[in-house]
């Protein structure tokens, strides 16, 4: 952990191997640190510099996007192909939804509605409905997308 006001390191946190991916809930309370040689995410309790849970996730686990309202947060799996849905409240996995070869960027609308997830491999960015759990569409994106983001327009 970094005070940015002083631009000094407060905390070294230890969580899994090859930590990757990391995202913060609304309001800055949790950090979600994607864990990619241990197949899991570890959830950080910011006031304490503590890690309160260790979550499983599919193979290889590369980003993680949480929901504006904090509700569940979309963990790409690079290797295993799909993308682990946790619930926030209880640390536990709600879902795998399988997407394309590579996931490995993910973003979530500003509602909270989609989550969109760069597949690597295949070329493809997949639209994830996040009431359902669905992949609702499949877009072309040109040669290996790795990212994604979502801009804040009207």
């Amino acid at each position: 952990m970094i005070d940015t006001a002083t631009n000094t390191v407060i905390a070294t946190i230890p969580v899994g191997n090859a930590p990757r991916g990391v995202a913060f809930s609304p309001g800055g309370t949790r950090a979600y640190v994607t864990n990619r040689s241990d197949d899991n995410v570890s959830v950080i309790d910011t006031a304490t510099n503590t890690v309160i849970a260790t979550i499983p996730a599919g193979d290889g686990p590369s980003e993680v996007a949480v929901t504006p309202g904090g509700t569940r947060a979309y963990v790409t799996n690079q290797t295993s192909g799909d993308v682990t849905v946790i619930d926030t409240a209880t640390n536990t996995v709600i879902t795998t939804i399988p997407t394309g070869a590579s996931p490995t960027g993910v973003a979530v609308t500003l509602g909270g509605t989609r989550a969109y997830v760069a597949n690597f491999n295949s070329g493809t960015v997949s639209v994830i409905n996040t009431a359902t759990d669905t992949v609702e569409a499949t877009l072309g994106a040109g040669v290996n997308p790795d990212y994604v983001a979502i801009a804040n327009v009207p």
